[in-house]
């Protein structure tokens, strides 16, 4: 696992880390040619300066744009704009690591854009988050802290020596199994390829998901969402699962169904559940998971913008400085058109 430094924090401290699992990846379209790069919907002071350190040109979208940095996760048709606005681009950073939102453009782009994503800029942040998740559950915190008045029965179970399913192989992952060990827990990874993960125990394709959930005390999501992963886990995924197994999904929400979630929750089918990722998104208020005693529910913030934003400008200096190589060499989370992240 290898790591990239972020933004410069206070002396004395440590501040995240990219956990970066795609060095050295061939590009899935050739080199974009070098020039001005622009930062859309709106620039922001950090970012500027990241393309500027790394020796870039920052300037007003037009004809002449190179590189397109886009800030804004929720209006994929703002860089639909953007891209039609400047037909010279040939590369666009994305700010977040899952990219399902921009999904339709890389399709229509991704023969000659090369698309970068933040995939592993955030692993710290949101493998933390999903740790805090997976104790809370497992500590039973979702009841206590609805509770009115002091409970009489114990209850609760250790992590330790448990048995812990990861869904997906990312940086994310990455940082959740390496918080995992001093907990002696054994790790299965399920991912599309079957080689094997650092610090995992087993690791297995995404066809034998069935297979090994049977074992899984707690089951923890960090897929990516595409067409092929969208409600990974319904009924028959919550039936094979033991009555005392937690999930925890840091992912996305259309990953589980969500239906077939609560009813396996008011059912006892499986005993909690720790999302920071729902679907529908927001969760409506009066959604019976609101008042499910065994969720747990953060609302999408495993990863603050205090934390993410240096962490983005960090990910916009290496891509500017492979960017400005022209060689293709160096950038940091490529996205695979075909695979969709």
């Amino acid at each position: 696992m290898s790591a990239e430094t972020a933004a410069p924090t206070p002396a004395g401290t440590r501040g995240h880390r990219a956990v970066v699992t795609d060095h050295g990846a061939p590009l899935p379209v050739a080199p974009p040619t070098a020039g001005p790069v622009a930062i859309l919907p709106s620039p922001a002071d950090l970012h500027v300066a990241a393309v500027r350190d790394a020796g870039g040109t920052v300037s007003a979208v037009g004809e002449d744009t190179r590189g397109i940095v886009w800030l804004d996760p929720r209006d994929p048709d703002g860089l639909a704009r953007a891209l039609d606005t400047a037909p010279s681009v040939g590369w666009v950073q994305l700010p977040f690591a899952g990219v399902d939102a921009f999904a339709g453009l890389i399709a229509a782009h991704g023969d000659r854009v090369l698309f970068t994503s933040a995939k592993g800029a955030y692993a710290e942040p949101v493998a933390e988050h999903a740790l805090a998740l997976t104790l809370g559950t497992l500590r039973v915190l979702q009841k206590r802290a609805r509770a009115t008045s002091w409970a009489t029965e114990p209850e609760g179970v250790s992590l330790y020596g448990r048995n812990v399913l990861v869904i997906g192989a990312g940086g994310i992952a990455l940082e959740y199994i390496r918080l995992l060990a001093p907990f002696d827990v054994t790790v299965t990874v399920v991912r599309r390829s079957s080689s094997p993960v650092e610090g995992a125990d087993r690791t297995v394709t995404t066809d034998r998901l069935d297979e090994v959930l049977p074992d899984a005390d707690v089951v923890m999501i960090a897929a990516a969402m595409t067409s092929g992963t969208a409600k990974l886990l319904g009924a028959r995924q919550f039936g094979l699962m033991k009555p005392s197994a937690r999930l925890v999904n840091i992912a996305r929400g259309g990953l589980v169904d969500t239906d077939a979630l609560v009813t396996a929750l008011r059912e006892g089918t499986i005993a909690a559940a720790g999302l920071d990722v729902t679907d529908p998104e927001p969760l409506p208020d009066g959604h019976p998971l609101w008042d499910e005693p065994g969720a747990v529910i953060t609302p999408h913030q495993a990863d603050t913008p205090e934390m993410v934003a240096p962490l983005l400008a960090e990910r916009v200096r290496a891509n500017t400085t492979a960017f400005l190589r022209g060689d293709g060499e160096g950038f940091v989370g490529v996205v695979d058109p075909v695979a969709g992240y």
